[in-house]
């Protein structure tokens, strides 16, 4: 049943928590384009494919949002009540903090939810989208401008250079071409002016040049008669194919095997296909060196047992080899290593390559359930939290959800590389900000509940007043002349 303390905890809630999950979503997805900011700029995007690109990055970036404001806005939420002295009044009427944290409890873990339903059903269709979309606008040459005085080569096959352009940026003067030519010389061609436009349907740049002259050289590299031509007009036009500068849509299905791309029941069924890697090289490895190594077949099923009793120990394998025999087996040795060698080279490869998809796969099926229980994790450390600084707006509270989501952030980094590495599990590597955080989100509970003074500024200046530290000074200087 709903009281009217659940409802006020609730209204004092949802205004943070909508206003910092748009701050963190939008600082999210500015950081995408910082980063790919190089990319982008100079391929004349329109504002649907910005708009379309936007959405996308911010799609998926949701996950990772929400335990941002859980964070800040449980903070805020607390503290704004801890310096109303609400807390204070709802504590002094018998409500212990873990009552009046279950309502923003239950709205968490149906979050946790919505962020799990997020990240296994919309962001591997957004990150699919996503990657095509970006690997189109990369390929993309830089959109086309022509800069007075300054040559231009964005157009294959020309390089061309305008002296000057008109304020309408269509009539231009003192113009040069050059048309690369693999005979002798490359083509050019001059002109005192002209008129630049784009056809109707985008597809040429059309010049049309007044008194000029073009220049053509023909013949070959291995003879000497050579052929040099110059022909002058009054009129000529000239196009230009612009149909590299267009934006081709490449095909989602050319992403569609990245396990981004995958939710949890195709994982599932690729982790599954993909089989197990220690059992299946094992079984190669016998069956492809059986041929180099003939001797494994003598081998006694009893010798390992044996081996315990009744085999005796020599210091060297040289002992066992008579003189006479031995140049002849280790001439045998070196071969049979030297042509098996290729085949042991090839399989490793297999095996690193075989075990690195597997782990990919893995990491990103504990990545969808790790981070939407971050929610939780965060809720728990912001909450309480809230309720010991008891200061609300965006000032402490934001400083302290900076300082833990950084720290929960190194550690998804952190954890996510020693995962990909091998220098851990997937499971310790994928879910370490949460075993390293949820400790510390019971222990502020736990002071919450005790009114703790962990973040009081004044206790810490009673517990270390002036004069009793300048009483301790003094007497560890008696003692120590003593």
């Amino acid at each position: 049943m709903v009281k009217k303390l659940d409802i006020l905890i609730l209204r004092s809630f949802i205004g943070p928590f909508l206003a910092t999950f748009l701050i963190s979503l939008f600082a999210l997805t500015m950081q995408f384009f910082w980063l790919y900011i190089d990319d982008f700029v100079g391929k004349g995007l329109d504002l649907s494919t910005l708009a379309y690109l936007t959405g996308l990055v911010a799609i998926t970036w949701v996950p990772l949002a929400l335990p941002l404001a859980l964070l800040l806005s449980s903070i805020m939420t607390f503290g704004n009540l801890g310096e109303t002295f609400e807390l204070v009044a709802i504590k002094s009427s018998g409500i212990p903090l873990i009552r009046f944290m279950q309502p923003l409890l239950i709205v968490t873990v149906l979050l946790t939810g919505v962020a799990f339903l997020f990240a296994n059903n919309i962001i591997p269709v957004a990150n699919l989208k996503l990657n095509a979309l970006k690997y189109d606008i990369i390929v993309k040459k830089p959109a086309f401008d022509i800069k007075e005085g300054v040559f231009y080569d964005k157009i294959e096959g020309y390089v061309m250079k305008i002296g000057k352009k008109d304020k309408d940026d269509s009539t231009i003067h003192n113009v040069i071409i050059y048309e690369r030519n693999y005979n002798l010389q490359d083509n050019f061609m001059v002109a005192e002016s002209g008129i630049m436009r784009i056809s109707k349907d985008q597809r040429f740049m059309e010049f049309e040049l007044h008194n000029g002259w073009n220049y053509q050289e023909n013949g070959s590299r291995f003879s000497t008669n050579t052929e040099f031509i110059r022909l002058g007009f009054k009129n000529y036009k000239k196009e230009f194919d612009l149909s590299s500068f267009k934006m081709n849509k490449t095909e989602d299905s050319l992403f569609k095997y990245d396990p981004k791309m995958l939710s949890v029941r195709q994982l599932n069924k690729a982790i599954d296909s993909l089989g197990n890697v220690e059992d299946s090289f094992y079984k190669r490895s016998n069956r492809e060196l059986f041929s180099f190594l003939p001797f494994v077949k003598y081998a006694d099923s009893t010798w390992p047992a044996a081996k315990q009793t009744t085999v005796k120990k020599i210091k060297s394998f040289d002992n066992v080899i008579p003189d006479s025999l031995k140049m002849v087996v280790f001439d045998r040795s070196l071969s049979t290593i030297n042509s098996s060698k290729p085949m042991i080279d090839l399989m490793s490869n297999d095996y690193i390559n075989k075990s690195e998809m597997v782990r990919k796969h893995w990491i990103e099926w504990n990545r969808k359930f790790a981070l939407s229980f971050a929610c939780i994790v965060l809720f728990l450390i912001g909450a309480p939290l809230g309720s010991i600084i008891r200061k609300g707006g965006l000032g402490t509270p934001l400083i302290s959800a900076i300082a833990f989501f950084v720290v929960f952030n190194m550690l998804n980094t952190f954890g996510e590389k020693f995962a990909k590495t091998g220098e851990t599990s997937v499971f310790a590597g994928m879910w370490l900000s949460a075993i390293v955080l949820m400790p510390v989100g019971f222990f502020l509970t736990y002071k919450a509940m005790r009114d703790s003074q962990l973040f009081n500024k004044e206790f810490y200046f009673r517990l270390f007043k002036k004069k009793p530290v300048i009483d301790i000074i003094k007497n560890n200087k008696i003692n120590s002349q003593q």
